[in-house]
């Protein structure tokens, strides 16, 4: 349950935080947006941090360099929705989103790249997601 709601929470703040970048960018412009927003994200990030204190500093030597450059997905991330919600809208650019999500977690899931354990997936998972597309699709008209 707590885990559904992290999800719930996140699929929301991620909707909010397009629509608030779209709009700074209409003032200063797109890769302005996307640096603000990672300023202040590093900035909340590191207040919790702080204030929760979980973790371990030493651990950062075992992380894989890899796995380093993901932040910096965030800038391509913020960059991509404002340009998309500018272009299509917000709902269609959300609904865009979960099915590229959707998609590429399936590759990974199958593949079992990064380390996750790998997952068979049946008739029933391809049939949601033609069912997601569709509804993108009837949405779209």
């Amino acid at each position: 349950m707590r885990g559904s709601l992290f999800a719930f929470f996140g699929g929301a703040f991620i909707t909010l935080q397009g629509v608030a970048n779209a709009r700074i960018s209409q003032d200063i412009g797109t890769w302005q947006a996307a640096m603000i927003t990672q300023f202040t994200g590093f900035i909340t990030a590191l207040m919790i941090l702080l204030f929760v204190r979980d973790g371990e500093w030493q651990q950062f030597k075992q992380v894989k360099p890899l796995y380093l450059i993901g932040g910096a997905f965030g800038a391509v991330i913020v960059f991509s929705n404002v340009t998309a919600i500018h272009q299509i809208g917000v709902t269609y650019t959300i609904s865009a989103l979960l099915i590229a999500q959707l998609c590429l977690t399936f590759v990974i899931d199958i593949n079992g790249w990064f380390g996750v354990v790998k997952q068979k997936m049946r008739l029933p998972q391809f049939v949601g997601i033609g069912m997601m597309i569709a509804g993108v699709m009837i949405l779209r008209f």
